[in-house]
């Protein structure tokens, strides 16, 4: 793990150069949930009690038991795999893809967010954005190739994504969904690389984008948690989240109900926390 001072850290949009970079860090932080998931819903006891039946079946076509046992659990496991990459990437998304181009349209023309840790003299100071240089256009002119009007068009259903930048090393990201409704914001993603977990990169990421949400006239933000993940919602517990419907009664809850992200068979891939700013 690496000390990182927080000061030093800008919070921008995602920019074209920046998309690999970002589609590597969700990857990373990917790994291990698509097996949690996997195995989560294997031992729910609706799949359960349908694996028992088509193994009872085909124990009557098979002559192995075991055979007869395996064949199901191999099945969905292989349905399984096939199914639900398509969410682990950006959970909560009301898209079932995420428009990455879309997302960094005019992107360096978007003010940073917010970063109590700044020194005010840095703050005082103007940042200049480096120019690309020769062979990061001509990386950029190989990207897809859209009209200005069709990529402007999508920007507008496109969510947004905030790195966490560093002297050019990407270190973190949150993406926030394209979806809207009045007052209310989704937060669908938030990754921290790992050699800067536990340095209060995930807060600060989280803060600032709640600072900006509410300048523009939030005042509520829902978060998708992978499920099952302690982690996470420990996190976001201790920003002042709330697991939604855990307080019943809550002004507005009822009428903003967030749907929580759905794989095979209808079961849950997200649990759904609530904060209001």
């Amino acid at each position: 793990m690496v000390r990182l001072d927080l000061g030093d850290v800008v919070l921008r949009r995602m920019q074209d150069k920046d998309i690999d970079a970002v589609k590597a860090l969700i990857k990373e932080g990917c790994e291990g949930t698509e097996n949690r998931l996997i195995l989560y819903l294997l031992t729910r006891s609706f799949a359960l009690l349908m694996l028992a039946i088509l193994s009872s079946i085909l124990r009557c076509v098979l002559n192995s038991f075991i055979m007869a046992l395996v064949t199901p659990v191999f099945i969905f496991i292989i349905y399984l795999k096939l199914t639900i990459p398509r969410s682990v990437g950006i959970l909560g998304s009301s898209r079932p893809y995420w428009d990455y181009m879309g997302s960094c349209y005019h992107a360096d023309t978007k003010p940073d967010l917010p970063n109590p840790h700044t020194g005010r003299a840095k703050l005082e100071k103007t940042r200049q954005r480096k120019k690309p240089k020769e062979k990061e256009k001509d990386k950029t002119n190989e990207r897809e190739q859209v009209d200005e009007d069709e990529l402007k068009e999508r920007a507008k259903v496109a969510g947004e994504v905030w790195v966490a930048d560093s002297d050019g090393d990407i270190m973190g990201c949150v993406a926030r969904d394209g979806w809207s409704r009045d007052g209310v914001c989704r937060i669908c993603r938030l990754v921290v690389q790992s050699w800067y977990r536990r340095e209060g990169l995930g807060r600060l990421l989280v803060q600032g984008l709640e600072s900006r949400t509410k300048q523009s006239g939030i005042r509520r933000v829902y978060a998708h948690v992978p499920f099952p993940s302690k982690v996470g919602e420990a996190f976001f517990r201790r920003l002042g989240y709330r697991l939604q419907g855990e307080t019943a009664g809550t002004e507005g809850e009822d009428d903003d109900y967030e749907e929580p992200e759905k794989g095979c068979l209808g079961f849950p891939l997200t649990k759904v926390f609530v904060k209001d700013l």
